[in-house]
């Protein structure tokens, strides 16, 4: 049985590095139906971004393939998965390890799954050798309305509590 999402938008483009920024306006767009705050889209466009740059520097290295998202919106939270079909990770344990790349040469930091994970409330890789690999990412927007009505029933039923006692 399939999960019910409140929306859901595909998106395909070519694996040039200059398609990266478009990725993450993209998503930013699409994301922005929860209304998340400045630093909860900014946090999911870093987190796209380096996806996606992964894919082109990793998964292609210097073939041009395909960049897939697919985004989902359910119950104030995105669900993002970021699919290629380049060469695959030969072992995820290793290259989610901070400071691990397989590109000291491109002066890259290691640092792509780390900052993912950091973003990101879930990050799971998936990857095959010369199938390619798929990162699928949630983050569960906050909304700031929601918090202070939280903060204001508990102060309510505190008061409440105290009254009554």
């Amino acid at each position: 049985m399939s999960e019910k999402f409140e929306n859901e938008m595909k998106l395909e483009f070519l694996s040039k590095s200059s398609n990266e920024a478009f990725a993450r306006i993209a998503v930013a767009a699409f994301a922005s139906q929860l209304d998340p705050s400045i630093e909860e889209l900014a946090d999911i466009k870093t987190a796209v971004s380096e996806a996606v740059t992964n894919s082109i520097i990793h998964g292609y290295e210097n073939k041009t393939g395909m960049v897939k998202i697919i985004g989902k919106l359910i119950d104030n939270k995105i669900i993002l998965e970021i699919s290629d079909s380049g060469k695959g990770i030969e072992n995820i344990d290793v290259a989610k390890e901070p400071l691990y790349t397989t590109k000291p040469n491109l002066e890259r930091s290691g640092m792509g799954f780390t900052i993912m994970e950091s973003f990101m409330d879930k990050v799971e890789v998936e990857s095959i050798l010369d199938i390619g690999t798929k990162v699928t990412m949630e983050k569960k927007i906050k909304k700031e309305d929601l918090l202070k009505e939280e903060s204001k029933c508990t102060s309510q039923d505190e008061l409440i509590h105290a009254t009554n006692e």
